[in-house]
């Protein structure tokens, strides 16, 4: 009888703990053309971290490869506020819109490479133009840290939860 609980015990404790907890308010997806380690990702989450105080979390999560397979499934699943990637997965992912503008957020002549015409209704044919994206090269938050942001940009999917808070976590980003 003790093994039985002693077992059902273990199963609850290995579901709970692959759980991982609470979310994160702005989960952040980041993938470069030659991978970003996680030792990266940790140090970029601590810094957003530092900036924001307590309020909204973030978690970053990288991946030490790119694979366009693994870049759609993340925008798929909608669990990312930000997306990261390079200018050309960018632009290319953007021709089918789907992009959340971040006008609001910074100005697009402080970010022309994330200025993009898109498709806003496929049946109408229409386009709107918009800041869409912000390049991380000249972003304090890369330079602070010496990290190399060259082609990467951070957009927020059109899917994205808590867009409110996204946006809050975009401004610090977004800082020249």
């Amino acid at each position: 009888m003790k093994a039985k609980f002693a077992c059902l015990g273990l199963i609850l404790l290995l579901i709970l703990t692959g759980c991982g907890g609470p979310k994160a308010d702005v989960p952040i997806f980041m993938m470069s053309s030659s991978g970003i380690p996680s030792e990266v990702g940790d140090k970029l989450e601590a810094s957003l971290v530092e900036k924001l105080g307590q309020a909204p979390t973030v978690k970053i999560q990288t991946t030490p490869i790119f694979s366009m397979e693994k870049l759609i499934v993340e925008i798929a699943a909608g669990d990312n506020g930000i997306i990261v990637v390079p200018k050309e997965q960018f632009k290319a992912l953007g021709q089918q819109g789907g992009y959340v503008s971040l006008d609001a957020v910074a100005k697009a002549e402080d970010f022309p490479d994330g200025v993009m015409e898109i498709p806003v209704d496929g049946k109408s044919g229409g386009v709107e133009k918009h800041l869409y994206g912000i390049p991380l090269e000249q972003t304090k938050w890369l330079t602070d840290l010496k990290l190399n942001g060259k082609d990467l940009i951070a957009f927020v999917p059109a899917n994205a939860k808590k867009q409110d808070l996204v946006m809050q976590v975009l401004k610090v980003i977004a800082q020249k």
